[in-house]
């Protein structure tokens, strides 16, 4: 970079930061005129007051909207894949199918590398997993607003920042590691599995408090006046990015990595099968 270049890039970030700094002091404060940021924050965790009406179900938290909608949209996304684009691929892929293939080829690496012996099922399963957390944990930062039981409107959350969305991937993830010990091993492979039985708890409070942790930095950044005026939307993304490729990469990591162990068959017990045989 060039001394023009620079002095042109130094000039730019600083018309930037006065703007940032004129919006702060003309924005009025929202502590004085918004409910206090205690309330807001555990608003944000257990949504008691903003609930969102659901067909005949009556009032539910806002990240089961979120979860259904994600849900659909990646069903319809795969469906559309399989239809029309998967019939078209070609020995030199162009950058779809390129992209897709990588992106496959990740999780299927990820599966092979920590279960050698079985990994046809885990690899579909991280890959399924990993998508959701991803693309859930991105619909956040679209913002559909839809109308609340408290008569306003609220923008729907990630599906795993709700406690019940998390525990629910975590204990699924767990089912999926139990049924790797269970084909590998019987019995033996239950007992193993049952061992860990934090796993499930650890799983589920790593993706609620990761993803949970990111909608309330920026709620505490919007709610006071000197930084509620666009840095929220840097932290807003920043933070939704991290999460979503950070715990799509954990959870699925994990998954794979206690499916290896507890559906790996020992020297001794292939011995002890082939005695049985014989």
């Amino acid at each position: 970079m060039d001394a023009k270049s620079r002095k042109r890039f130094i000039i730019i970030w600083a018309v930037i930061l006065l703007i940032i700094l004129i919006g702060a002091v003309l924005t009025t404060d929202p502590a004085q005129e918004e409910e206090p940021i205690r309330t807001i924050m555990k608003d944000a965790v257990l949504h008691e007051h903003s609930k969102v009406n659901f067909l005949w179900f009556g009032p539910v938290n806002p990240a089961v909207i979120s979860a259904y909608t994600v849900t659909f949209i990646i069903f319809i996304f795969a469906l559309f894949v399989r239809v029309f684009a998967i019939p078209r691929f070609k020995d030199q892929p162009g950058r779809f199918q390129l992209l897709l293939e990588q992106a496959v080829g990740i999780f299927d690496g990820l599966a092979v590398s920590n279960s050698p012996h079985r990994h046809a099922f885990l690899g579909a399963y991280v890959f399924t997993a990993g998508t959701y957390i991803f693309v859930g944990t991105m619909f956040e930062l679209l913002g559909v607003l839809v109308p609340a039981t408290n008569g306003g409107y609220i923008a729907l959350p990630a599906p795993l920042a709700d406690i019940n969305g998390a525990i629910c991937m975590g204990v699924f993830s767990y089912s999926v590691i139990l049924s790797g010990g269970i084909a590998g091993n019987g019995f033996k492979g239950v007992l193993n599995t049952l061992k860990d039985f934090s796993l499930p708890i650890s799983m589920s409070f790593r993706l609620f408090g990761a993803l949970l942790s990111g909608a309330l930095v920026t709620e505490l950044v919007y709610y006071y006046m000197t930084t509620s005026f666009i840095i929220p939307v840097f932290v807003a993304v920043m933070f939704t990015m991290l999460h979503a490729l950070i715990q799509a990469y954990v959870l699925t990591m994990l998954t794979a990595l206690f499916y290896g162990e507890v559906s790996e068959r020992h020297p001794a017990d292939q011995d002890t099968a082939a005695l049985n045989k014989v």
